[in-house]
């Protein structure tokens, strides 16, 4: 029974290959999307807290910094709503009651200290799972000429898929680092790498992403 169920998830593994999985690399212009670093996320005892994304922000100071070094675009994303009621949330607020803690004023709400942004980098606020829905985010990229996005930042399942199905459909090179996003669970954590992965664009390791920004300081 053991060698059949082996041999099950084999043949499932090997029905992507030639079909999904091509890679699609850099282009010629990224830039850093940080989605969502929020202290819901990190913060103990918080309904969102998430221990996944506790562990990618053991890396995602690195990959800031290299980001910084570099000179590339840096964008962050954070979600507010605003109003009684937060009927800017629509139904999404009502399908996750747990979002409407991001309003004005909820430390829940502020970015995590390591990963803050800093003077000059921009902030988009967000309502919805995606970083493009609703938001300048695309016009912003095409602006700044970028092509490709690195991105890290929470969560796996939730906003980083929504925010690389739609960087795909958009037109940019999605790359997500795996080591700096995470989740509430490593399920859908990994579920969802295998499909952005997959389907809508490449999930590279931290070291990749390093080596991509400062090819002169890697080993």
């Amino acid at each position: 029974m053991a060698d059949n169920h082996h041999d099950s998830k084999d043949d499932l593994a090997n029905n992507y290959q030639g079909v999904w999985g091509t890679r699609i690399g850099f282009g010629q212009r990224p830039a850093l999307l940080a989605v969502d670093f929020l202290q819901a996320y990190t913060r103990p005892g918080a309904p969102l807290y998430a221990p996944g994304v506790v562990e990618a922000m053991d890396h995602a100071p690195r990959l800031l910094q290299a980001a910084r070094d570099s000179g590339i675009p840096i964008i962050h994303t954070n979600i507010r709503y605003h109003g009684e009621g937060q009927l800017d949330g629509g139904i999404w607020v009502k399908k996750a009651p747990v979002m409407s803690a991001m309003v004005d004023g909820n430390p829940d709400a502020e970015f995590c200290r390591p990963v803050e942004p800093a003077a000059g980098e921009l902030v988009i606020t967000k309502q919805y799972a995606s970083a493009f829905f609703g938001t300048s985010l695309a016009s912003t990229l095409v602006a700044l000429g970028v092509d490709t996005l690195i991105v890290m930042g929470c969560s796996t399942s939730g906003c980083i898929r929504a925010t690389a199905v739609d960087g795909l459909q958009h037109g940019f090179r999605v790359m997500v680092v795996r080591e700096a996003v995470g989740d509430r669970h490593p399920a859908p954590h990994e579920a969802n790498l295998f499909d952005i992965d997959s389907k809508y664009g490449d999930v590279i390791s931290l070291d990749e992403a390093l080596a991509h920004l400062n090819p002169v300081t890697q080993d």
